[in-house]
């Protein structure tokens, strides 16, 4: 390894001063590529990939150089994270979820039903169904996507970083896969 970092740590320091603003950081930077580099040696497939294995390297290291720099604010200790998060827009998801289960055959509402609403295991719903468990597992595999269909179908959804966080059911007479 120390032959092949020779080779390279010219063009590596030229590299990360090229893309860092702070002088004495880049020979921090150089030794923790070096040394980010002899511990995962092993991890390395081809021997003949190791200068840009190395550059690879040398690039999520400068990342992490700015990632750490980025400055933030504390939050104060009194402040308290709000409840909510989107959980009454998924209560109403909820209520506009089961009509549409309900208006699957049962073959496929019964099983996704029962693993989706209920929380039963797919080795029980087997037992129940009186079906293999690799059936009950296709089974509940197909209801989810027929659920799936359906309910692009009957809902547009407002998506954001908590997931989703707003609904508005499609006009039932549009769309005749929807329950009205």
């Amino acid at each position: 390894m120390l032959s092949e970092w020779q080779d390279h740590k010219t063009h590596l320091r030229n590299y990360v001063s090229k893309r860092i603003d702070d002088v004495d950081a880049i020979d921090d930077i150089l030794q923790e590529v070096y040394i980010k580099a002899s511990t995962n040696l092993h991890k390395l497939q081809s021997k003949g990939s190791i200068k840009s294995w190395l550059f690879r390297i040398a690039h999520n290291t400068i990342i992490d150089f700015y990632r750490m720099r980025q400055p933030y604010d504390e939050l104060s200790d009194d402040l308290i994270a709000e409840e909510d998060n989107g959980a009454h827009a998924r209560k109403e998801l909820a209520e506009c979820l089961r009509p549409l289960i309900d208006n699957m055959p049962d073959k496929y509402g019964v099983p996704l039903r029962m693993a989706e609403l209920e929380g039963i295991s797919q080795q029980e719903i087997a037992d129940r169904l009186g079906i293999s468990l690799s059936g009950a597992k296709s089974r509940v595999q197909r209801s989810r996507v027929k659920f799936r269909e359906q309910l692009m179908a009957c809902c547009d959804f407002e998506i954001g970083q908590d997931g989703v966080i707003g609904y508005t059911p499609k006009d039932p007479t549009k769309s005749p896969k929807c329950p009205s």
